[in-house]
């Protein structure tokens, strides 16, 4: 395995344990763990958990980016109207939740903002993302809160693991009006977990 491919395992590897433990409950050791390799080469590729958790949130911001940047792509040349594109923004956006680890690690570093090292790498990414939907992608920062809005909506269902009490009559229903057409990522997630895969 090359030296990009093991950096990539690494990271993957992170984002999945500082998206189920945060920040300061994720360690070097579970992330070694979690990549099958040792904990020395973790601290030998990134110097230090902090720079680690950096390197996950620079690699997670940019999955996102990406994924936004390919949904105004999607509708872009049939001249779309703002529900339009943000409605395409938000299925692009649940479609990242197969890779669990991206979008819960941002949640994980956007509740870190009063940590004097990761509280300003994390508000620099949120306005990175504002920036995004708003210049690059077009939309009003209206649509931009929204669609801002129904992410953290998004990943706090996944975060909580809601979808593992879907027999329950309130939590399909939140789950169904929430994620009209993608409610089976969410179940998807939830057989995982109780699969431990």
């Amino acid at each position: 395995m090359r030296g990009s491919e093991r950096r990539e395992l690494v990271l993957s590897a992170a984002a999945e344990v500082f998206g189920e433990r945060g920040y300061v409950g994720a360690t070097t050791d579970a992330v070694a763990r979690a990549a099958g390799v040792s904990q020395p080469y973790v601290v030998r590729m990134f110097g230090s958990k902090a720079a680690l958790f950096e390197a996950v949130l620079e690699r997670s911001l940019d999955r996102l980016l990406e994924t936004f940047r390919s949904a105004a792509a999607e509708v872009g040349r049939s001249s779309p109207g703002q529900q339009e594109l943000a409605a395409c923004v938000g299925r692009n956006y649940v479609d990242l939740l197969r890779d669990r680890g991206i979008l819960l690690s941002l949640m994980q570093a956007f509740m870190l903002g009063a940590d004097p090292e990761i509280g300003p790498i994390a508000r620099a990414g949120w306005i990175r993302v504002y920036r995004t939907l708003r210049d690059e992608i077009g939309l009003t920062p209206e649509a931009v809160v929204d669609v801002l809005s129904g992410g953290m909506l998004i990943n706090t269902l996944v975060g909580v693991r809601l979808a593992a009490d879907w027999e329950e009559p309130d939590v399909r229903e939140l789950l169904e009006t929430a994620l009209p057409t993608k409610v089976g990522i969410l179940r998807e997630l939830a057989d995982r977990d109780a699969s431990g895969t």
